[in-house]
């Protein structure tokens, strides 16, 4: 699904310098490194500050806990997205209010954050999914309405941008109360481990992830809040520096790619192509298809057979989750959901997609389904 190594070895000379600094230094934690990478991160999504942690789920909680939720506040999301969203939001004792999604662009119906709003609700999580900033001016809206939280799972789309009709541009992550992100190796810009980042232009707010992000310390040794480890470590930022510097190139290649599977399935009966929302440009973390009247299992298996992956992202909603059944939810009650679900499959998406490979991919995708 993603080709790592020849993106890497694109770059060879400028990570392997900067991997090799860090070890010279042996500033391995919060090195330099690391706040320079913060620094260059902080410029490109033109937000105050950046707070780099261990990874996306990481993110997520340290935003919440910023926040000083309590057990019980209700939390809005989506059903149709990766189950740490869910998962921070149940860590923390916090009620997880699951909601449905646009059937064109997968991220979440503002219409049903707003009949989901109850005097419990503290905050909304929107997610960007597959690479396509949810409408952010509708719930933004919504919030300064109920007086709730935004914070923005952004772990799909960085380097996307959101378009508001008073003209004005942000970047995803950028326009809630905090952004989260995370750096796994297969995302649009990710490390060589695990790592992510929290963003916020609230001064008190980026304080207080600072804090929690190393044991809840305001001075060392001294805990005046109860935290958690986060960091992201330097070699990680060393590297994510110099992938971040190619950051739009590498989502122009994405939409690229994207347009050639565009113009392969436009019209096939049996096939519905990504929705482009027009408040955002898409950067592609996934290239999804909706299926119809398709053995999507047989056509996974077909195209594996060719040394083609293809993947399933998701094949359960969160509503219908063992770890997350809740008697509030059942079957049925999230139709796009849960259609999705059923129908759904992704294509190989990445920076090292070649017009040959393309060519390959789409041209097996449409033998099987024309067989």
């Amino acid at each position: 699904m993603v080709d790592l190594r020849n993106q890497y070895l694109s770059i060879k000379a400028e990570i392997d310098k900067g991997i090799q600094e860090v070890i010279d230094s042996c500033a391995f934690i919060n090195g330099p490194a690391v706040n320079s990478f913060q620094k260059d991160l902080e410029q490109y999504l033109g937000v105050k500050y950046v707070v780099p942690c261990a990874n996306g789920t990481d993110a997520l909680q340290v935003a919440m806990m910023a926040l000083n939720l309590k057990p019980g506040d209700e939390v809005i999301t989506t059903s149709f997205t990766f189950i740490a969203t869910a998962e921070v939001i149940a860590l923390l004792k916090l009620t997880p209010v699951l909601v449905d999604v646009d059937p064109d662009t997968f991220n979440i119906d503002p219409r049903a954050i707003e009949r989901a709003i109850t005097p419990k609700t503290k905050a909304i999580v929107p997610v960007h999914l597959f690479g396509q900033t949810a409408p952010m001016e509708e719930i933004m809206e919504l919030a300064r309405k109920h007086n709730l939280f935004v914070i923005e799972d952004n772990c799909q789309a960085i380097g996307s941008d959101y378009f508001f009709n008073d003209g004005t541009t942000k970047k995803a992550g950028t326009i809630g109360d905090i952004g989260c992100t995370s750096f796994f190796p297969s995302k649009n810009l990710g490390c060589y481990g695990d790592g992510g980042a929290i963003f916020t232009n609230n001064d008190d707010l980026a304080k207080q992830m600072r804090v929690v992000v190393n044991h809840g310390m305001t001075v060392r040794y001294y805990h005046d809040y109860i935290g958690v480890n986060s960091r992201l470590d330097s070699i990680q930022a060393a590297i994510l520096k110099v992938k971040l510097a190619r950051l739009d190139e590498y989502a122009a290649k994405r939409r690229s790619a994207a347009d050639f599977y565009d113009n392969a399935f436009k019209n096939h009966p049996q096939l519905k192509t990504p929705a482009r929302y027009p408040k955002s440009n898409h950067v592609f973390h996934q290239y999804t298809l909706v299926t119809k009247n398709v053995d999507r299992k047989a056509l996974i298996e077909y195209l594996a057979s060719r040394e083609i992956p293809a993947m399933i992202y998701y094949p359960v909603p969160l509503h219908m989750q063992k770890a997350y059944l809740d008697p509030r939810y059942k079957p049925g009650d999230f139709p796009v959901t849960e259609h999705l679900c059923e129908t759904v499959f992704s294509l190989p998406m990445h920076t090292e997609l070649d017009q040959e490979q393309l060519a390959y991919i789409t041209q097996n995708v449409l033998d099987f389904l024309n067989r």
